[in-house]
């Protein structure tokens, strides 16, 4: 089976968020593909068989299966635009959360995902502990999201990983309005073996609504400040929110994979 790795959202190697992705003739079993995610140690493996004229896309962390990724929705496309339909210029991934949409536009890969912009919710102090910073602003949605004072306190956030497992959500983001970019965060998710996610999509399904909002446009660029780093151009459109990047291949490999 070939694999790939690319890392999404990223302009050069190193950047961005490495993504493993394998396309397949058909699936293998849901317990292989979590073994090979797990294998990989990467915050997301991307399966995909295609189906038609669209692609069946799956995620998989280490530790289970994801209902939405972006970063790896990202790095498919990129491996199917170029190894496997060069000329393609649309790809449609369904998926456990709908029909996903990837335009190429030159460099970039636009991905068209649902906007969800998260619930109000009460601040804790085992939230303040678990972040090393009061956060200004509290959201509930899949993912705690924290809104803080000032980019820098984003930057410097000093983590506890094992106080952070025990907070609601799957996972957990924190963000600022940003002087270079529009705004800027950090996401975490150590409840599924991935302490810092380098650059989170599907977390820009609840940040580009909610800056939206503050900011008075509907297109912004994003930036990611985990230690690799990474630029999303993001808009809002109604209730779908489109996020672009830009994505550079790691590796080619085999894998020997005896069902």
């Amino acid at each position: 089976m070939k694999y790939y790795v690319v890392d999404a959202f990223a302009k050069k190697l190193f950047e961005g968020n490495p993504a493993g992705v394998c396309i397949m003739e058909e699936w293998i079993s849901d317990d292989t593909m979590l073994k090979i995610a797990a294998e990989n140690n990467l915050s997301e493996t991307a399966f995909a068989v295609k189906e038609g004229e669209c692609y069946r896309l799956r995620w998989f962390t280490p530790a289970e299966e994801i209902d939405l990724c972006g970063h790896a929705t990202l790095a498919t496309a990129y491996v199917i635009a170029n190894y496997y339909e060069k000329n393609v210029d649309q790809i449609t991934f369904q998926t456990m959360s709908g029909e996903l949409v990837v335009v190429k536009k030159g460099d970039l890969y636009e991905m068209d995902f649902p906007s969800r912009m998260p619930e109000e919710f009460t601040l804790t102090e085992q939230m303040v502990e678990a972040l090393g910073v009061k956060p200004v602003e509290t959201y509930l949605g899949r993912d705690l999201m924290f809104v803080l004072e000032k980019e820098e306190d984003v930057q410097n956030a000093s983590i506890d990983f094992s106080k952070l497992k025990q907070l609601p959500g799957l996972g957990v983001s924190i963000t600022a309005k940003s002087q270079k970019y529009d705004f800027a965060s950090r996401s975490f998710f150590p409840k599924l073996n991935v302490n810092e996610d380098p650059v989170c999509g599907s977390a820009h399904c609840n940040f580009i609504p909610f800056w939206a909002n503050r900011l008075g446009k509907n297109e912004m660029v994003a930036r990611q400040l985990s230690k690799r780093g990474g630029t999303l151009y993001c808009e809002l459109v109604g209730d779908r929110v489109k996020i672009s990047g830009s994505a550079v291949l790691y590796a080619i490999a085999d894998l020997q994979i005896n069902q």
